[in-house]
Parts: structure tokens; sequence; C-alpha cells
């Protein structure tokens, strides 16, 4: 039986202050940037629910829901949602705080893939995800339908193999 792990111990929270070097001729921050942070966030999760290296396997949609002003404030909440053999997904949120204003937006959202691996760079098996919260119980049910996505896009899968997705679209 695999070793079982909450996925309240993997929960991380990264804050940035948006520097002139982070932005783009709009003073907008990078979206190349913000990119980095997010992985950086992750991966940090990712460790914490392995207590191992691990290694950025997939990065699902990420898309910007609005500009992020030179001097905003970051903040990146990430936790692993589900644990596989040697992969983990996690779930990641933006926030964009304008502290002078008073105003904060999400600005990004996305899911991670990280695979543990062993100091010569081989898949290493990792603890089971334990949701707690109704929120984590809900990221977990839905993690095996995305990573069967992923996989179905990614030509690892056969599409008439993904029984998780297809339930979504029988039709009765």
């Amino acid at each position: 039986m695999r070793k079982q792990k909450p996925v309240k111990d993997s929960f991380v929270i990264m804050t940035e202050l948006v520097l002139p070097n982070d932005t783009n001729t709009l003073n907008n921050l990078m979206g190349g940037r913000m990119m980095h942070l997010m992985d950086i966030a992750a991966a940090i999760s990712a460790q914490r629910h392995s207590n191992r290296i691990v290694v950025t396997a997939s990065v699902d949609n990420v898309s910007f829901q609005a500009g992020i002003k030179l001097g905003s404030v970051i903040t990146l909440q990430a936790q692993v949602t589900r644990a596989f053999s040697s992969s983990m997904e996690v779930h990641i949120e933006a926030w964009s705080e304008d502290v002078p204003n008073g105003t904060k937006f999400k600005s990004n959202e996305a899911f991670f893939t990280f695979v543990a691996v062993d100091q010569s760079g081989r898949p290493i098996d990792v603890p089971e995800a334990v949701p707690e919260t109704e929120n984590e119980v809900n990221l977990y049910e839905g993690a095996l339908r995305r990573r069967q996505l992923r996989l179905v896009l990614a030509g690892r899968l056969h599409p008439r193999d993904a029984n998780e997705l297809k339930a979504l679209f029988e039709l009765e």
C-alpha cells in the first residue's frame, strides 16, 4: 500500500512584487515571467508532497485575465490535487493586487503536472494525495479526467481508452 499524505501539506503561498525588469513595454508583467513564477510555486508544492526532486511534465491552458501592472503584488497559491504513481497534478491560482487602490483580482489559473524522480532522473513513486475539504475533493475527483485528456492530446492514450472522458460524452 502506498503511503498517504493530506493535500493540505503541499500548500504553497508565494508573493512577488512586479518590478520594472519583469514588465513589457506597456508596463505589464510579461507572460513568460508569470509562467516562471507559477512553475516555481507549483514545483515547490509537488516537492512538499513527494519529498523528491520533481520535473515539470506538462502545463494546461494558462489564460491571462487582464494585464498586471508594474508595482502590483502577485500572490500565487499552489496545492497538489491528486497523485498518481510518480506524477502529481498541481492546481495553481495567481492573484494580482494593487495595494494603493485596494483592488485584487484572479489573474491566472492552471494545472501543472510534475513527475518525481530519483537522483538518476528516473520516475519514482509518490504518496497518495488525500483530500479533506470539499474544494480539495472536487479538484481530486476531476484530476483523473484532466489527466486522461492530457494523455489523449499528447497521443499517449487512445480516446477509446479514456473511460473517464467517455462518461462525459455518453448520451442516454
